[in-house]
């Protein structure tokens, strides 16, 4: 009996540890010190975050077929967003975030930044990314609630926003 008790022990210390690995929910880490290049040429940086806003980033590449499934969806229920702040980020060469920009109209939000990290790929080595997009939902204060690290459930990140209330 005590071999079966060990034994049933193990298998629930192995998937608690998956589950814990696996998890896309941190609540303790905090938003990183950032710069950013806009389009229009100015810079942006974590010290520009409105503090009464919670922030939506999103880490992505213009030509990324997933990255555009997800604007799609993203602005298909844009209105749902209104209330947070959007940062998109891209390490693409700033030409290729106008013509995002443009396709997606990202300038009739006032709540919506776009543009090239600076330095190139500060965010894919603080995150420990591999594809993109990801995407992370961060509350009023920079903590971190909820990321993605591959498909980004729009419901369910609006599920989160929502509750930041």
């Amino acid at each position: 009996m005590p071999k079966l008790k060990t034994s049933f022990l193990s298998v629930v210390a192995v998937v608690l540890l998956v589950v814990m690995l696996t998890s896309t929910k941190v609540l303790s880490q905090s938003m990183p010190s950032f710069q950013i290049q806009l389009t229009n040429g100015k810079s942006f940086s974590s010290g520009n975050l409105s503090p009464k806003k919670p922030l939506i980033l999103i880490y992505f590449a213009p030509d990324c077929e997933h990255c555009q499934i997800l604007m799609d969806t993203i602005f298909k229920r844009i209105n749902e967003l209104k209330n947070s702040q959007i940062l998109m980020v891209t390490f693409k060469p700033l030409n290729e975030v106008v013509d995002f920009e443009n396709h997606y109209e990202t300038h009739k939000y006032q709540n919506i930044k776009v543009g090239t990290e600076i330095p190139i790929f500060f965010f894919r080595k603080y995150y420990q990314l591999e594809n993109t997009p990801f995407t992370a939902l961060y509350d009023k204060q920079g903590k971190l609630i909820i990321s993605y690290k591959k498909e980004t459930p729009v419901d369910d990140l609006i599920k989160h926003l929502k509750l930041l209330k």
